[in-house]
């Protein structure tokens, strides 16, 4: 008869917090996994079956975040032009970064920014997503270059407004900042065509 494996309540969300505290306080690179787990107070196995490495603790659920942004777009519960689609999208998926996960993003946000290689690791999640995006867009029959260019604009507009909704004073929701910079990209694109 084999080992039973124990389970361990909240192991995931402990491990996460362990991390990021050591990687606030002693850096990414100084910090191992059996630092992790120990300040966890959990083992190197239990911190492997939760996360592939270190890294994955600020970027393993990129398929969740992701997948918010796509299944809107993928349901057709809005029709109108690329722009609208993804505006609804963006502002849909803000349900997955809600008002008590802030001291968290803050927190993981200063681990991201204060190391090159995170920071580059961020910026291809965010390719990632602008990718994916694009990709339901042309699903649902839109053509490039509009289906890029929707995409790329509805993450930029999310990279903006997430950075003000982490800002220290901020206590806005993510999603009304969202629709201001919706707004605000919509009167840029408006004046560029008065322009002409």
């Amino acid at each position: 008869m084999g080992r039973m494996v124990r389970w361990e309540p909240g192991a995931r969300d402990r491990l996460q917090a362990a991390a990021l505290d050591l990687y606030a306080t002693r850096g990414f690179d100084e910090t191992t996994v059996a630092e992790i787990a120990l300040a966890a107070g959990l083992t190197e196995r239990t911190f492997f079956r939760h996360f592939a490495d270190k890294r994955e603790v600020i970027f393993g659920r990129q398929e969740t975040f992701q997948g918010g942004f796509v299944e809107h777009i993928a349901s057709g519960e809005v029709d109108g032009p690329p722009l609208a689609i993804v505006a609804a999208a963006v502002t849909a998926a803000a349900d997955f970064f809600r008002d008590e996960r802030l001291p968290y993003s803050r927190h993981r946000q200063a681990v991201v920014d204060s190391h090159p290689e995170l920071r580059e690791r961020e910026l291809l999640k965010m390719a990632a997503l602008a990718g994916a995006i694009a990709q339901a867009l042309r699903d649902r029959g839109i053509a490039e270059p509009a289906a890029t260019l929707a995409a790329e604009s509805g993450v930029t507009v999310f990279r903006v407004a997430f950075a003000q909704w982490l800002a220290p004073e901020s206590t806005r929701p993510l999603a009304d900042i969202e629709r201001e910079i919706f707004a605000e990209l919509q009167s840029l694109t408006a004046a560029a065509s008065l322009t002409r």
